[in-house]
């Protein structure tokens, strides 16, 4: 049987980390997969509560499964599967949900919460996702990074990336061991989102390193999008584990959209258009997964 918690080990004997993409549309959805396939890779399939309200909790989790059906192999430690993560959960009700229709992971986010509401909130969806789950991992976020995939103009307000705002390693110790949460999403200097004509800002690798030693649990870095080719190696090599991307593949789908529109002003079937949307996101996840994995880039 496949679980996030060994491809989690073992990515982690291998020193890579695991791609996260979160997907609204079958399109997202192809393309992740295409990508999985062709480079023989575990990945994670992220959906927000917005987007799990659009495609439906329980299809999410059916078309993984065909697809895994399909092309995956059971018995197999690594190569290609769909692990499917609910993505930022804010409601308790919807942790419980996504647990119940058979996610692999349930992230809690209570990371605008005060400290130690965050830990008691968090205590309760552990509680939750794993009285209806028990595989499911559940993972808690400490910090707040901004909360939508956009492209800014500004740093979102309130966002940490001030090392006073970081998460500490002490912090992240008493908040592991207090809610039992799986996996840790920790502020260290990442923000959601894109900057316009920037790179996001820089994160605090040995930050890493130190909550790494501290909680001993898999690390998430969110926010991924924007961030230093450089800074994902650094990142990955002090311990992160999970990597989420969304913006840029947002970004890819609506510019070759709005190209094979423009370019074919009179076309109205979908699957005459949607092909090139698809490659489009393909490279960008490809371009990640391969970094992820330390695969190289394609010659």
């Amino acid at each position: 049987m496949r679980t996030l918690i060994k491809t989690l080990k073992i990515a982690e004997e291998k020193k890579v980390a695991l791609g996260h993409f979160n997907i609204a549309g079958f399109e997202q959805l192809q393309a992740v997969v295409n990508v999985a396939r062709r480079l023989d890779l575990p990945v994670i399939i992220g959906v927000s509560e917005g987007e799990r309200e659009y495609l439906g909790v329980r299809r999410v989790r059916d078309l993984a499964d065909s697809y895994n059906a399909e092309y995956g192999n059971p018995n197999a430690k690594w190569g290609f599967w769909l692990f499917v993560n609910a993505d930022h959960t804010h409601d308790l009700q919807k942790a419980e949900n996504a647990a119940s229709a058979g996610f692999d992971a349930v992230l809690f986010d209570g990371g605008k919460l005060p400290f130690e509401e965050d830990i008691e909130e968090t205590k309760k969806a552990v509680a939750l996702v794993k009285g209806k789950n028990k595989h499911a991992l559940v993972e808690g976020e400490m910090g707040y990074i901004g909360t939508s995939s956009e492209v800014w103009d500004k740093l979102p307000e309130g966002a940490a990336i001030e090392e006073k705002d970081l998460t500490k390693s002490e912090d992240a110790k008493k908040f592991v061991e207090a809610t039992g949460v799986d996996m840790l999403a920790p502020a260290v200097g990442n923000v959601h989102g894109m900057f316009k004509n920037a790179s996001n800002p820089r994160i605090n690798i040995k930050r890493i390193g130190e909550i790494k030693k501290a909680t001993g649990v898999p690390l998430v870095l969110h926010g991924g999008s924007g961030i230093e080719d450089e800074d994902f190696i650094s990142a990955i090599e002090a311990g992160i584990n999970i990597v989420h991307i969304s913006t840029e593949i947002r970004r890819a789908w609506r510019e070759s959209l709005d190209a094979a529109l423009k370019g074919e002003p009179d076309e109205v079937a979908p699957y005459h258009l949607m092909p090139k949307v698809i490659e489009a996101m393909e490279r960008v996840i490809e371009d990640r997964l391969r970094l992820f994995n330390k695969l190289g880039n394609e010659s």
